[in-house]
């Protein structure tokens, strides 16, 4: 796996908007993070609100453009995409990954970003950050803030523990050791089937996901089974689930037993309640780096690599 060269202060780092639409209001607080991390940022045209297609950023010819630009461009130092949303999957069959992998940069983003980050894992041996994206609403907390900062600048490594208030569960005791992988569930649900599938052999698993009903997580928890995902990795580490609500309360399967009935079965080492995802805090992960995942201590070590 190839891992990027660290950001320093003063890098120029492409800001890129591969799913949705930036709204013009959120590009300034993008911007003011930015430069309070000591970066400077380049706005690529899909961050133009002006620019959108529709529920989409640009077109996708324009939002891929953007990426094989930012990654081919000598003077850009990282790419971080801006925002999440959807779309991100539409761009695939236009992106370079033989160019891509001649060109390995700094990676960063989350959400509907999981698109992106499975294609340069698994497409161009290129380690990537799971990280919240720029363009947001959120007042940045210290811990969120802290994992952000070891993910572009280095140092993201040793045992990631939730914060103090956050339990996490033990699902299925034991320890794996593997590459880290996953991200939005929905995203690799949709992956299924398609060149760009979501690998999880000898691997740690990541999931999380957002304003999903729980009888849509079990479907998409299900193709993952169903598809030997569980079966086929060393570990699972299941994030955030925020505002992922039941259809009717009164007649449904709450998320633990969900899990039970369709992750433990595979036997490996899992864990719930980590502190990553669409909430705060939220930890930082490098996907594609070698972990360890301790499910009875509830933690997951970054080796050095």
């Amino acid at each position: 796996m190839n891992r990027p060269a660290p950001l320093f202060p003063g890098a120029r780092v492409a800001l890129v908007a591969p799913s949705s639409a930036v709204p013009e209001g959120l590009l300034a607080r993008a911007n003011e993070l930015v430069c309070s991390l000591g970066l400077n940022p380049v706005f690529y045209p899909s961050c133009r609100y002006s620019g959108r297609d529709g529920y989409l950023a640009a077109t996708d010819a324009q939002r891929a453009q953007d990426i094989m630009h930012a990654f081919e461009n000598p003077a850009i130092d990282g790419v971080w995409c801006a925002r999440g949303g959807y779309g991100a999957h539409r761009i695939l069959p236009l992106l370079d990954a033989a160019s891509i992998r001649k060109h390995p940069k700094w990676f960063g983003g989350y959400s509907d970003v999981t698109a992106l980050h499975t294609f340069l894992n698994q497409k161009c041996n290129l380690e990537t950050f799971h990280i919240p994206m720029p363009a947001s609403k959120w007042e940045w907390d210290a811990i969120t803030l802290d994992g952000m900062k070891k993910a572009l600048f280095g140092g993201l490594t040793g045992a990631l523990e939730n914060p103090e208030g956050h339990a996490v569960k033990t699902l299925v005791p034991g320890q794996a050791r593997g590459r880290l992988c996953g991200g939005n569930l929905s995203l690799l649900a949709a992956s299924m089937g398609t060149p760009w599938e979501i690998d999880t052999r000898g691997k740690i698993l990541f999931l999380e996901d957002v304003n999903e009903k729980t009888y849509r997580l079990d479907s998409m928890l299900t193709q993952l089974r169903n598809g030997g995902k569980f079966d086929d990795c060393a570990g699972i580490v299941l994030g955030y689930w925020t505002d992922c609500e039941p259809e009717d309360p009164d007649c449904t399967l709450e998320l633990d037993e969900i899990f039970r009935q369709l992750i433990l079965p595979a036997g490996k080492p899992a864990i719930s309640g980590f502190a990553c995802g669409h909430s705060q805090p939220s930890l930082a992960l490098p996907l594609g780096r070698l972990c360890v995942l301790d499910a009875a201590a509830g933690t997951v070590c970054i080796e050095e690599d």
